[in-house]
């Protein structure tokens, strides 16, 4: 079949080839037919290296398609079933998942180390592993049976792909993590694909301002369409916090790039007393800074939100209901749409901020 690989980390382009088989399913795993696959600023960060993943690897882990095939010991799913991926499936049992806190079960994490594909000959190939367990950017993949959550007849792939990680991530900040206050005032820094769903989620809690960042004039002007007041590259932030916000600063504010620049500008931009609810994924050696004084005295709450901070299967249900009652606009995320032979194309068009989310059509 036909994948992806991402052979060294570092490298800026995939190998799409069409000896890879996806190995399985095996006792608990499930073997999917992907149909759309959405590509996230998490696979590039897996590629260059900002997130730990060993190569060589299949990225994508924003996908939707078909259960082809069942292993033993699986209920709740047999072939024929439309799913989405679930990148971070939680076990049940765990402390995490005792406390109700679903996102931080480490059960997906701990099969992410396990290669879930072959590469080359058939009984001679190399192992390649799948990103964060998954690795959608593949026509086949076999996932655990956690990781494949049904959904609705009337739900499109491309639509379900998106909510499988970049929706839910980005309306749980809002909604889960950060639990935005009707009135209020936010600014969301990064207005990518997951931005742009904390923008929707802050206007569906009702905020009453949004100020949208982003240096990418195209996503500035995607941010108001989508929901956001106004929209102010990077450099304009301070004189659109001494506007909106009398100089007190926002009610809340999003981190949504991944770096300790821009967490900072968003701890400076945000109220003594209000939220940073810090979205973007970085690296381990990128070191965000704060004095001891202005960390006691500014009592700012420094929230970080993983998948949206919430019960992932609740917070897809509630994505679904938000969009068939036509509250949050999912459709007018997908920018471009390319076949699995372009996904370089759509790497390109993520580097450049061209897209908010390019669906790959497999």
């Amino acid at each position: 079949m036909r994948a992806a690989v991402q052979h060294e980390t570092g490298r800026p382009e995939l190998d799409v080839r069409d000896d890879v088989e996806a190995v399985g399913p095996g006792p608990g795993k499930v073997r999917l037919r992907m149909r759309a696959t959405g590509l996230c600023h998490s696979d590039l960060s897996a590629m260059n290296g900002v997130l730990p993943q060993p190569v060589p690897f299949v990225p994508g882990h924003e996908g939707a398609g078909e259960v082809v095939e069942t292993g033993e010991g699986v209920t709740g799913l047999r072939p024929g079933d439309r799913v989405m991926v679930c990148w971070l499936p939680s076990c049940g049992g765990c402390p995490a998942c005792k406390r109700g806190q679903t996102q931080l079960c480490l059960a997906g994490f701990m099969a992410a180390g396990t290669p879930n594909f072959r590469m080359g000959d058939p009984g001679s190939g190399s192992d390649v592993f799948g990103f964060a367990g998954t690795g959608t950017f593949a026509e086949e993949a076999v996932v655990g049976a956690g990781c494949a959550v049904p959904i609705p007849d009337d739900l499109p792939y491309d639509i379900a792909a998106l909510i499988g990680c970049g929706v839910t991530t980005g309306l749980g900040a809002a909604l889960n993590t950060a639990d935005v206050a009707a009135g209020s005032s936010v600014a969301v820094i990064g207005c990518g694909g997951v931005g742009i769903c904390a923008v929707q989620g802050a206007r569906a809690a009702g905020a009453a301002q949004i100020v949208a960042v982003d240096p990418v004039a195209s996503r500035r002007e995607a941010a108001l369409r989508f929901g956001a007041t106004e929209a102010v590259p990077p450099e304009a932030l301070a004189d659109a916090r001494a506007r909106v916000t009398g100089g007190e600063g926002f009610d809340y504010a999003f981190e949504v790039v991944g770096t300790s620049a821009t967490a900072r500008a968003a701890y400076d931009a945000t109220r003594r007393g209000g939220t940073l609810c810090v979205v973007g994924a970085g690296a381990m050696d990128d070191l965000f800074q704060l004095n001891m004084f202005e960390l006691f005295f500014d009592e700012k709450r420094i929230l970080p939100s993983l998948y949206g901070g919430g019960d992932v299967r609740r917070s897809y249900e509630r994505a679904i209901g938000l969009w068939r009652a036509g509250r949050i606009d999912l459709a007018g995320l997908i920018t471009h749409r390319v076949p699995l032979s372009g996904v370089n194309d759509a790497i390109a068009q993520m580097r450049t901020g061209e897209a908010l989310r390019t669906c790959i059509e497999i």
